[in-house]
């Protein structure tokens, strides 16, 4: 009975800490976007970050893209020639990367790399106490730290998406017409008769979001952080996990949004 009762409790607190978390996060999400209509806005930290997150992160997104789209393509032959369907590859692997591949690799990609440097930046201001010198001097914190970055993530984001779609279909016609022997002009017809806008955009709308959660994740992480270099690092770690973990999830709700019937 003890034993029951025990693990009853466990249960019972993991459940609060959890929705302790979830509310604080929801409660610094919305003070963050009640200072996006607030001046100042500080341009140069904008620019800085949107360097940050987009061209710096331009590399591993792109070979990621590419590569995702030749095994796609590779996969897909291996399976469609069961059933003579090899005309389908162009159109699994446009709906593959802009519906879903695209957006949820680049938000992981950029998660694993953004996510951890900007705990892991603002978290060694917090232990250092340069947060609490940014209020001292006047400067709001949230719009001077937080802010920027999540403007930056809305907008590199999706560019990084476009690049990986255009990348991966490239990557994924590479295959088809080297390795598998596709005729160029009927490989690129299919792609193009068969790929919708309402496909491009709902993986750009997801790239959003998620370049939203990425940014925010990484700056809670490290704005809350306490406990010194051990602090600093359990909060790089949380980042990059809880932020990987919502792009999943927010990607299975975004899809049922824009293709449930």
């Amino acid at each position: 009975m003890n034993a029951l009762l025990d693990s009853l409790a466990a249960i019972g607190r993991a459940a609060i800490g959890f929705l302790r978390e979830a509310g604080a996060v929801t409660l610094f999400a919305l003070e963050a976007i009640s200072h996006l209509a607030r001046p100042p806005f500080y341009a140069r930290r904008f620019g800085r970050a949107l360097v940050e997150m987009g061209f710096f992160s331009l590399p591993v997104v792109a070979l990621t893209a590419i590569f995702t789209g030749m095994v796609l393509a590779l996969q897909s032959y291996t399976g469609f020639s069961r059933f003579n369907a090899e005309s389908a590859i162009a159109n699994v692997v446009v709906i593959s990367i802009t519906r879903e591949l695209g957006p949820v690799l680049a938000g992981l990609m950029v998660a694993g790399r953004i996510g951890a440097a900007t705990a892991a930046e603002i978290g060694t201001m917090r232990v250092t106490d340069q947060i609490d010198a940014l209020s001292t001097l006047s400067t709001d914190p949230m719009k001077y730290l937080v802010v920027p970055r999540l403007l930056a993530g809305i907008v590199a984001l999706p560019l990084l998406v476009l690049v990986a779609d255009i990348l991966g279909v490239m990557g994924g016609f590479i295959v088809s017409v080297v390795k598998l022997g596709f005729a160029p002009e009927t490989y690129l017809h299919n792609t193009l008769s068969f790929m919708q806008a309402s496909d491009v955009i709902s993986g750009l709308v997801k790239a959003s979001v998620f370049g939203f959660l990425i940014a925010l994740l990484g700056c809670y992480r490290g704005y809350t952080s306490r406990g010194g270099a051990e602090g600093v690092g359990a909060a790089t770690t949380g980042a990059v996990v809880t932020a990987s973990i919502l792009i999943l999830a927010f990607d299975y709700g975004l899809t049922v949004l824009f293709f449930s019937r």
